[in-house]
């Protein structure tokens, strides 16, 4: 457990599992982001849905990164979670 300098602690997490992915269709359509992954068996070139805005879209995993909070490429609490991979 790591403590603030403010005296608070602050939550560890144990390694979650980073994807990059690009959007395939809709007005975000090109577009590239971040998301967390639920699915351990996540691979790139897997295609996956996403929450994109108010809607869903589905999209193609372009990287897929092992992390810690500290380490994640975006903030923890920012990031969205990988609905489902599409077969």
């Amino acid at each position: 457990m790591i403590h603030s300098m403010g005296g608070g602690v602050i939550r560890e997490y144990d390694n979650l599992i980073y994807v990059f992915v690009q959007i395939e269709d809709g007005l975000d359509k090109g577009v590239k982001r971040w998301y967390i992954s639920p699915f351990v068996l996540i691979k790139v070139g897997d295609r996956v849905e996403v929450e994109c805005g108010t809607k869903t879209a589905f999209a193609t995993v372009l990287r897929v990164e092992n992390v810690t909070a500290q380490t994640a490429p975006f903030p923890v609490n920012r990031t969205r979670e990988i609905l489902r991979i599409v077969l």
